[in-house]
């Protein structure tokens, strides 16, 4: 039996018994997972285990890559210790704004070389981030490239210092398109000739091609006191993708403004757009907002993939018994159907990936968008435009007499769009739209707290569906996670015995995440005889959720956590997401 070197230390030391041991292996526990279990069982605390193995660091027993054999063992949790220990700053790079240009005056290898980085420089000295602290000889070489003030270290992670590394080398790659830029601007004198200048365009270009091959959702274009910040929304995080210098944001925001036809000289109100163009072979549109926050103007660019407006719903992650549900309420000749959840949970997916299913030559549909995300053949989409006085209800009102068969509308706002929608589809017509609320059996009451009458609702509602977007498993780093028993006992009878569990260990691939790319998890309500009439009757929740349940219904969370059973997701993705 061959056991790890912390475990070893800790029986030789007392700090853990043989027997625990022992009784571990017996339950057939690898004996490199023996120190986790005994974490998890409680016969150790995380923190009495962190403070031995910083003592051991600090003692010149261990290296800090110790702690990477573990995967239990948070680094920022001994690292936290660690700078306590030594009387030195803990410091989240994410938090701070960053002089970038104190790094770019030495070597981007010796940085890497010593998991270094200078965050900031005062009068009297240099503050670096060191991964290792205690490591004198990356000490000594960091005040050799800075001899002129004294270092002053820091402790940062090495996941974190390698993320900011890595985004000074994106730097240094447009490090000449960025001085081209600069030339440029040195020499143009005038706003046309500005208007002109290409430099600027190859930068975004750049941006845009490293974002979307980054599977961006979102690019934000950020001015900070210091810098420029260009980050990207994947998976549904943020995370930074470039960093320049403030100099480059004016021109790089005067740019995307042009782009997308705004008022360049307008920068104290919000104003939005969108704009074509090709990244690769592929066509995006991109939708874009400006705001004006304190160091200039925030620009937010919607990534709008037109391939995205032919997605089947089956092909969003929809399992099939949910699929047949929801197709089945798209099957009916007239009456509403409502797709809910909170922002971001890919709600006007679905309702693009339903339309897919109702166009035809046969029908005639109508959408009512603000704004339209995806232009679709065989569609008519009327984008809504309050400034001329044309809302949803307003919107609503008058395709009523263009002779629609279905209709989408983007989303119910109101009161009065919900009513003008629940006559459209007493009347002969299948209305689709989102509503936001948490799950499908509170859109109901919902409905009536915005003045709909119960027998009304009853009459015309088809299906609900709720949703939510769950972050996948990286196939690349999938490794067998154990589940902590009192999780286990909260799960009760949605879980078979002797279910194994996944989560991602992060890698390259998925930019340490442990996750690549989102699949839905989604609960669909068919509206049964049975719970039309109790609708009607202005039933509780409570008793329009019991008969839903008799009705085969399933819940989001128990749909969410079979896609953990299966290996998709993780099972603390679906506590966080759907719990």
């Amino acid at each position: 039996m061959i056991l790890d070197r912390i475990t070893e230390d800790l029986l030789a030391n007392g700090s853990i018994m043989q027997r625990q041991v022992d009784r571990l292996l017996a339950q057939g526990i690898s004996p490199n997972l023996i120190l986790r279990d005994i974490t998890l069982s409680g016969f150790m605390t995380m923190d009495r285990l962190v403070r031995f193995i910083v003592q051991q660091i600090r003692a010149g027993v261990y290296e800090l890559s110790i702690i990477d054999n573990y995967d239990f063992i948070k680094e920022h949790v001994v690292l936290e210790k660690l700078a306590k220990e030594e009387n030195l700053a803990f410091i989240d790079l994410d938090s701070i704004d960053m002089d970038y240009k104190l790094a770019g005056k030495v070597s981007l290898a010796q940085l890497k070389k010593h998991l270094a980085l200078p965050i900031s420089e005062d009068e009297l000295s240099i503050t670096i981030a060191f991964n290792d602290p205690l490591n004198m000889d990356s000490t000594e070489t960091m005040q050799r490239l800075f001899p002129r003030k004294p270092i002053n270290r820091a402790v940062s992670t090495k996941k974190q210092i390698e993320a900011y590394l890595f985004k000074l080398e994106l730097k240094d790659s447009v490090k000449g398109l960025v001085k081209k830029i600069r030339d440029e601007l040195n020499s143009i004198t005038s706003i046309e000739e500005q208007q002109d200048a290409s430099s600027i365009l190859l930068l975004i270009d750049v941006v845009l091609k490293t974002c979307i091959n980054g599977r961006a959702s979102d690019i934000h274009v950020e001015p900070t006191e210091k810098n420029c910040v260009v980050r990207a929304r994947v998976d549904g995080k943020l995370a930074e993708m470039f960093i320049f210098d403030k100099d480059i944001y004016p021109p790089m925001a005067s740019r995307l403004k042009l782009l997308a036809n705004l008022d360049i000289a307008e920068k104290r109100k919000p104003q939005d757009g969108r704009f074509s163009t090709a990244v690769g072979a592929v066509e995006y549109d991109f939708r874009i907002s400006t705001l004006p926050i304190l160091y200039g103007e925030s620009i937010v660019m919607r990534v709008l993939d037109k391939q995205k407006a032919l997605v089947k719903l089956e092909d969003a992650g929809m399992d099939s018994v949910s699929y047949a549900k929801l197709l089945k309420g798209l099957q009916t000749p007239y009456g509403i159907i409502l797709v809910t959840g909170p922002t971001g949970s890919g709600k006007t997916t679905t309702l693009y990936g339903a339309l897919n299913e109702l166009r035809n030559v046969e029908d005639k549909v109508i959408t009512v968008e603000d704004p339209v995300e995806y232009r679709m053949n065989l569609i008519q989409q009327v984008q809504v435009n309050p400034k001329v006085g044309l809302s949803f209800a307003d919107a609503l009102r008058s395709i009523l007499r263009q002779d629609p068969d279905k209709i989408m509308i983007g989303e119910i706002r109101d009161s009065e769009t919900l009513e003008i929608a629940i006559k459209a589809a007493l009347t002969g017509h299948l209305v689709i739209s989102t509503l936001h609320t948490n799950d499908s059996i509170s859109s109901i009451p919902r409905m009536i707290d915005m003045g709909i009458e119960s027998y009304l609702i009853s009459g015309a509602l088809v299906a609900i569906q709720a949703q939510r977007l769950v972050r996948k498993i990286c196939t690349n780093c999938k490794v067998e996670e154990v589940i902590p028993a009192s999780t286990l006992e909260e799960l009760g009878n949605m879980v078979p015995k002797g279910t194994k569990f996944y989560t991602g260990k992060g890698c390259k691939e998925c930019n340490d995440s442990g996750y690549m790319g989102r699949e839905m998890i989604c609960e669909v309500l068919n509206i049964s005889d049975k719970l039309s009439s109790l609708i009607a009757k202005g039933a509780s929740k409570e008793a329009l959720l019991a008969q839903a349940i008799d009705d085969d219904f399933v819940g989001i969370f128990e749909n969410g956590i079979q896609k953990a059973i299966d290996g998709i997701t993780s099972i603390e993705e679906i506590l966080r997401v759907a719990k």
